[in-house]
């Protein structure tokens, strides 16, 4: 179990619960004094200061605020999650036109699915790729014949010719024919034997490795980005860790990179706010969260079922975007149509940023 992500869970509860208005129980008469202020008080709430006037003392109280903080799973929540799968556009514009009582809030429904995704992510197994050992010689040798017929082409095409390019040519050819022969060694000995390092040949943890090793060789000694990236690769686990925990501290930079793309959506119509568009953009990713949850578990649980899942998936999230937007700002078939084609263009792009900040602020430094 990863106790990081398991805190993580709690606090993003916690901070779910915290920034979600209190709501009164039906049936409820408390009447008297506050106990924080001391006005006097004839319901749920202190008119003054806004204090539960019921002041439970038991920890069995104690652990229901904990577990309410962390799940909160009261009855707006099972009206939120119905819309927000099968109508988000009605969800979006009631939150934005104030009726909101009923519903979890898009903030609170963000982060807490945020970090109960990653802690769900954390539960599934790894299943290191590793290539078979015969397959893998009879790759590299199959990349040597290649290598050493491209040698014998350019030695053909240079017949008798001493000029500067034919030298570079057929050296160049030549050189790739000494790497090729010299990568057939090293994996027949990893078959054989294993590699030094103890990392599990022909698994995307050796080819990562083996990938930035070559190009730090190939890079020279360089300073900077590049080079500290490639540095950092050498080390496949710990930079998978280092981009997993920089992914869930930083999801949130998916609402601002997100919002400016979905105003320019709308910016010639009037009556639309970034606020309108912040709420749209987070009951959007929520559910993008929850669909690749489902899609993980599916594909861990059986191959074919995850293969349909995912499938089903990609088709799903054009068609929610579409539903959202033409039910969120009241648009026309063919308005919420071609929208949808750039909003999906978009999120292209916001991932590409998203990812390559991550990398950044993960493995850059």
């Amino acid at each position: 179990m990863d106790i990081e992500a398991a805190g993580g869970v709690v606090t993003g509860g916690l901070i779910a619960g915290a920034i979600e208005k209190p709501t009164g129980k039906a049936g409820e008469d408390h009447t008297g004094i506050c106990a924080d202020c001391g006005a006097e008080t004839s319901g749920n709430f202190c008119s003054n200061c806004g204090q539960p006037t019921h002041v439970h003392r038991t920890l069995l109280h104690l652990f229901e605020e904990v577990l309410h903080g962390v799940m909160h799973f009261d009855a707006r929540i099972w009206r939120t999650l119905p819309l927000l799968w099968l109508n988000p556009g009605r969800l979006t514009r009631e939150w934005v036109q104030g009726r909101r009582a009923r519903y979890v809030s898009p903030l609170a429904m963000f982060l807490f699915t945020m970090f109960v995704m990653f802690f769900a992510l954390s539960f599934m197994p790894s299943h290191p790729a590793e290539a078979p050992g015969p397959e893998r010689i009879a790759s590299q040798r199959q990349d040597l014949v290649e290598a050493e017929q491209a040698l014998a082409e350019v030695k053909a095409g240079f017949a008798d010719q001493t000029s500067p390019v034919a030298v570079a040519a057929i050296g160049a050819a030549d050189e790739t024919v000494r790497r090729e022969r010299t990568r057939l060694t090293e994996v027949e000995r990893e078959v054989r034997e294993g590699r030094p390092d103890g990392l599990v040949p022909g698994s995307w943890q050796a080819n990562l490795k083996d990938a930035a090793e070559s190009g730090k060789k190939n890079a020279g000694s360089g300073h900077g980005f590049a080079a500290t990236l490639l540095k950092k690769l050498q080390n496949p686990d710990l930079a998978l860790y280092k981009l997993q925990q920089t992914i869930y501290k930083f999801a949130f930079l998916l609402v601002p990179l997100s919002i400016p793309f979905v105003a320019l959506l709308f910016l010639w119509k009037r009556g639309f706010t970034l606020y309108d568009h912040g709420v749209f953009v987070l009951y959007s990713l929520t559910f993008m969260a929850m669909l690749l949850m489902l899609m993980v578990v599916a594909a861990s649980l059986n191959s074919v079922l995850g293969g349909l899942v995912i499938t089903l998936g990609i088709l799903g999230i054009p068609v929610h975007m579409f539903a959202q937007l033409k039910s969120a700002y009241g648009l026309s078939v063919f308005s919420a149509l071609w929208r949808t084609v750039f909003l999906v263009t978009f999120c292209n792009v916001v991932v590409g940023l998203f990812l390559t900040a991550i990398v950044y602020l993960g493995l850059g430094h």
